[in-house]
């Protein structure tokens, strides 16, 4: 983890305000589309990170208990996959060809822990609310020039983000940056 850095935090007007562009992706190129996800998921990560730490708080207010509960499966089944797929090679090829579908089925697994366990609410409100979000923002979202040259400079190394790292871990460096 040396040599981390935390992006900056990007302005609202950037951010979702009057300067930000949106546009609904082209469903038929996935490929392009999921080079936005990616590139926007980078450049916005500190947005994302307190958007995602602000409703996440504000669940956690009212559902202290069922959000530690949720968050700790969660992660847990997250590091489980990681570690899977670093150590098994048929996950780590399903992981690289469908990642989409490795992410969603964590998600699906992770509810299906959290029915049994009698936290579904706070799951869903508190943990996949922010994740679709940030989401479909990051699919609407078009690149501008400054944020195509941050996602260069982590792409060839010269930066090391924790979204870059995330990524890595799911088997998206190789298009992160293109």
């Amino acid at each position: 983890m040396a040599g981390v850095q935390p992006p900056p935090l990007r302005s609202l007007d950037d951010f979702l305000l009057s300067s930000a562009r949106f546009a609904v992706p082209d469903l038929r190129d996935v490929d392009r589309w999921n080079n936005r996800i990616i590139n926007n998921l980078l450049y916005y990560q500190s947005n994302y990170f307190l958007s995602g730490l602000g409703f996440l708080l504000l669940v956690g207010y009212f559902q202290p208990l069922q959000l530690l509960v949720g968050a700790v499966v969660v992660s847990s089944l997250f590091l489980g996959f990681v570690w899977a797929a670093e150590n098994q090679a048929p996950i780590r090829r399903f992981r690289r060809k469908h990642p989409s579908v490795s992410v969603l089925a964590i998600l699906l697994v992770s509810y299906l822990l959290l029915t049994v366990l009698g936290g579904v609410a706070v799951f869903l409100f508190g943990i996949a609310f922010p994740i679709l979000m940030v989401l479909i923002h990051a699919s609407v979202r078009l690149r501008s020039l400054k944020n195509k040259l941050e996602n260069k400079l982590e792409s060839i190394g010269l930066k090391r983000t924790p979204m870059g790292l995330l990524l890595e871990a799911l088997g998206q460096e190789q298009e992160a940056g293109s």
